[in-house]
C-alpha cells in the first residue's frame, strides 16, 4: 500500500477521462472523475484476472451499469496495458475502439455493453447465477466473484427491483456492486427526485450493505476485503463520492460536486480545462500520458496479476487431471456446443398447442442438455416452461444444483438476467412469458441483439386467440415488432434476430432446433395457447417434412401451376388449408400454401428456392393474427394480406375466429374476393 502512488493513479484516471471527453467535444466527465478511487483500489489490489488470457473462463468479471461513465473503464484499462493511448485520443470517434457508451469486447476486459440504465447491474446478476450455477455443478474451486457498479440513475430504473430482489433472495454472495452515489444526475441534484433510503432498501432485499467514503482508499479497501468474505448476501458499496471531484476554476478554486459536470466538457463548465489538469498532476499539453510512476507501478500490478492466474490456473489442471470426466464436460460447456440432440425422438399427440409442444421438448432438453437454464415469468404452469421444471428444480438460495430460475412478475429483469448469464458463459439462456409482455422485455432484447447473444425467448399465447382475457392479453402489433430485428443487422452484419413462430408440433421441434443451433444472435419462439391441427404430412413423416422450416419457409402444400398461393405462419397455417379444402373442393382452384416460420432466414435463401416457395408471377394471399404488414413484404405490392388491424376483444376463441374472419370458410371467400382483382 502506497498512498501516493494509489492517490496518483486515481488522478491520472480522473486527467484522462477529462481529456477524453474534452477532445471528443462530448462525454460525462465528472462520474469518472468521482469513480477513480474505487475503479483503481479495485483492479490494481482485487480484481483476478490473467492479462495475458483475458478471455479466461475463471476470471472475475466487471458489469458496468453506468455506461456515460465509458471513460473510467477506458482510462483504468489503459493503465492495465489493454488500450493504447491514440485509442482513448479517438474516444467516441468514427470508427474508434472507444464509443461513447462500452460495447461489449472481452479482450479489452469490457464484459457488457450498456448505456441503458439499470440493464448493466442486471446483467451483472445474470453472470453470477451463472457462476453459482456452474460452481455447484465443479466445485468451490469456481470461486471468481462477479463485481457491479451502478450510479444514481441505475439505482432509480425500476429494473433495479427486479434485480436486487433476485439477487437477494438467491443469496449471491458472488456477486459485490458499487453504487457511486455523488448525489447529482444529468438535470437536476438526487433531492429533487427521491428521498427513498437505498441503503435500506437493499438491506430489505437482503443485501449486505456498506456505506463509505467513495474516495478513502482505507475505506475502500476494507469494504473489498469484507465483500470478498462474504458467503451469504450479495453486497452493495455505497460509495459516497464528489462529481468532478478534482475540478477547479481558472483561479485555482475547487469546483466540485455541480450538477453541470455531469454531461458536458469541463471547459463549457465553470471548471478550468488546463487549471484542472495541473491540479491532477498532468501535464495539459500531454493529456493522454499515463504518469511515469504510475505507469511503473501499473507494470508491476500487470506482473502480480498475470503470476496469481498462473497460479491459479495450476490448481484448476491439477483438478482437471483428477476429474477427467468432469473437466470434459466443463470444457464441454465452455465451447458453445451442443450435445447430440434427436428431436425425431420426441412425440407429439395430435392437434397439440404448440406450446404444450414446447413442453414435450423442453422435457427432452432437461435430460439431455445440462448446462440450460430456463426462467419464467410466474407462468411456468402456463407457458408450459413446467415441462423444462419438472425434470429439475429451481435455484434457490444455498443450493444451485437445479436450473430452473422463478423469476417472479419481473420480465424485463429476466430478459436482461438472461443476457448476463449468455455473458458468462457456460450456460444456455431461455426466458418465457406471454407474447403480450414481450412489450416490458424490448429494452433487453435490444441489447441481446446488439451483443450478438444466443439467448432463447419463449413466448406463448401469440395472437387474439388468448380469448376471454380480453384485448390487454391479445398481441397484435407484437409480431410485427419483433420481426423488425430479423430486418435490423448487427455489427457482423447478419439478422440481429431470429423470430420463429411454427405451424405445428412439428415445426415446434425443428423451431427448437434452430434456437438451440443459432449461436451468434437471439432467438425468439411465438406459441399458441389454443390447439392446432397438426398440417398433414407430404411423406411418411411430418417431422421430416417440417424440417424444411430450417430454410425459413417452405410448401406445405404443392400442386403444379397453382392458382393462388397461400402464405402465412403459426396456426394460421391450418386455417389456410381449411380454406384450400373449400377452393379446390368448391371452386376448382388449383393451391400452394407457403409456412414461413422466419422470414429473416427465409430470405438469406437464394432468389430461386425464395421464388419457387413464393412465386412472385402467381397471385399472392396472406393470413396472419397480427398487422397484415407481417407478411406485406412477401407477397409484395400486388398480394393482398388479410390481418388485424385492431385490439381484440374478450370472448372465446373460437368466437373471435369468427367474429375476426380467422376460419376456413370466411378466408376461403377472402382469397375469392382477392383473386376477382387480379
Amino acid at each position: 500500500m502506497n498512498k501516493k502512488i494509489d492517490q496518483q493513479a486515481a488522478d491520472n484516471i480522473r486527467a484522462l477521462a477529462v481529456a477524453m471527453v474534452e477532445k471528443a467535444k462530448s462525454g460525462h466527465p465528472g462520474g469518472p472523475m468521482g469513480g477513480a478511487d474505487y475503479m483503481h483500489i479495485l483492479y490494481s489490489e482485487f480484481f483476478n484476472y490473467d492479462p495475458t488470457d483475458m478471455t479466461w473462463p475463471f476470471r472475475d468479471r466487471f458489469f458496468m451499469d453506468a455506461g456515460h461513465l465509458s471513460t473510467l473503464m477506458y482510462a483504468q484499462y489503459y493503465l492495465l496495458g489493454n488500450y493504447a493511448k491514440s485509442d482513448l485520443e479517438q474516444f467516441r470517434q468514427w470508427g474508434s475502439i472507444t464509443p461513447g457508451h462500452p460495447e461489449v469486447d472481452v479482450k479489452r476486459g469490457v464484459e457488457n455493453t450498456s448505456g441503458p440504465l439499470g440493464q448493466g447491474h442486471t446483467m451483472g446478476v445474470g453472470a453470477a447465477i451463472a457462476a453459482k450455477f456452474l460452481q455447484a455443478r465443479f466445485g468451490d474451486w469456481m470461486n471468481h466473484k462477479i463485481y457491479g457498479f451502478i450510479s444514481d440513475g441505475g439505482i432509480q430504473e425500476e429494473i433495479s427491483q427486479g434485480a436486487g430482489r433476485i439477487a437477494g433472495h438467491l443469496g449471491l454472495s458472488n456477486f459485490i456492486m458499487f453504487f457511486d452515489s455523488n448525489d447529482i444526475q444529468l438535470s437536476t441534484p438526487t433531492d429533487e427526485v427521491t428521498t427513498e433510503d437505498t441503503a435500506m432498501k437493499y438491506k430489505a432485499w437482503g443485501w449486505k450493505v456498506i456505506t463509505i467514503d467513495g474516495h478513502d482508499h482505507d475505506e475502500i479497501r476494507k469494504a473489498l476485503t469484507e465483500a470478498n468474505n462474504e458467503t451469504e448476501r450479495p453486497t452493495l458499496i455505497i460509495g459516497k463520492t464528489i462529481m468532478g471531484k478534482g475540478c477547479v476554476t481558472a483561479e485555482g478554486a475547487m469546483f466540485e460536486g455541480y450538477t453541470e459536470l455531469h454531461g458536458q466538457p469541463i471547459g463549457n463548465t465553470g471548471a478550468d480545462y488546463e487549471k484542472t489538469l495541473l491540479n491532477l498532476g498532468a501535464d495539459p499539453e500531454n493529456p493522454f500520458d499515463i504518469f511515469e510512476e504510475v505507469s511503473s507501478f501499473y507494470k508491476e500490478i500487470i506482473a502480480n496479476k498475470t503470476e496469481q492466474a498462473a497460479q491459479k490456473k495450476a490448481k484448476i489442471s491439477a483438478w482437471k487431471k483428477d476429474n477427467g470426466a468432469l473437466a470434459k464436460k466443463l470444457d464441454f460447456f465452455f465451447s458453445g456446443e451442443l450435445p447430440e440432440l434427436d428431436f425425431s425422438e420426441i412425440v407429439h399427440k395430435e392437434g397439440l398447442a404448440t406450446r404444450a409442444a414446447s413442453a414435450n421438448i423442453l422435457g427432452y432438453l432437461a435430460e439431455h442438455v445440462e448446462n440450460m437454464i430456463v426462467s419464467s415469468a410466474d407462468l411456468s404452469n402456463s407457458d408450459k416452461t413446467d415441462g423444462f421444471l419438472k425434470k429439475t428444480h429451481a435455484l434457490q438460495k444455498g443450493d444451485f444444483t437445479g436450473a430452473f430460475l422463478q423469476a417472479g412478475v419481473a420480465e424485463l429483469t429476466m430478459a436482461a438476467i438472461a443476457n448476463g448469464l449468455a455473458l458468462h458463459g457456460g450456460v444456455i439462456p431461455v426466458v418465457a412469458t406471454f407474447f403480450v409482455f414481450s412489450d416490458y422485455m424490448k429494452p433487453a432484447i435490444r441489447l441481446s441483439g446488439i451483443q450478438e447473444l444466443p439467448v432463447k425467448f419463449v413466448w406463448t399465447h401469440d395472437a387474439f386467440r388468448v380469448g376471454e382475457d380480453g384485448p390487454t392479453h391479445q398481441p397484435i402489433e407484437q409480431e410485427a415488432q419483433i420481426r423488425l430485428l430479423e430486418k435490423l443487422k448487427n455489427h457482423s452484419g447478419k439478422a440481429s434476430f431470429m423470430a420463429l413462430r411454427p405451424a405445428d408440433s412439428a415445426e415446434t421441434s425443428v423451431a427448437w432446433k434452430m434456437a438451440l443451433e443459432n449461436k451468434n444472435t437471439p432467438s425468439g419462439l411465438i406459441l399458441s395457447r389454443q390447439g392446432i391441427k397438426d398440417v398433414p404430412a407430404q411423406s411418411d413423416s411430418r417431422y421430416n417434412d417440417a424440417l424444411a422450416a430450417e430454410k425459413g419457409g417452405y410448401l406445405v402444400k404443392e400442386v403444379d401451376n397453382p392458382d393462388v398461393v397461400l402464405v402465412a405462419n403459426g396456426s394460421e397455417v391450418s386455417t389456410l388449408i381449411d380454406a384450400a379444402g373449400i377452393l379446390e373442393s368448391e371452386h376448382n382452384l388449383k393451391v400452394n400454401i407457403a409456412s414461413v416460420i422466419s422470414e429473416g432466414v427465409f430470405r438469406t435463401q437464394d432468389k430461386a428456392y425464395q421464388n419457387y416457395v413464393i412465386p412472385k408471377n402467381k397471385p399472392l394471399f396472406g393470413l396472419t393474427a397480427g398487422l397484415p404488414v407481417n407478411l406485406e413484404g412477401l407477397v409484395g405490392e400486388k398480394g393482398f394480406v388479410f390481418g388485424v388491424d385492431h385490439f381484440g376483444y374478450s370472448a372465446p376463441a373460437k368466437v373471435l375466429d369468427d367474429k375476426f374472419g380467422f376460419t376456413g370458410e370466411k378466408v376461403s371467400q377472402e382469397v375469392l374476393n382477392y383473386l376477382k382483382t387480379v
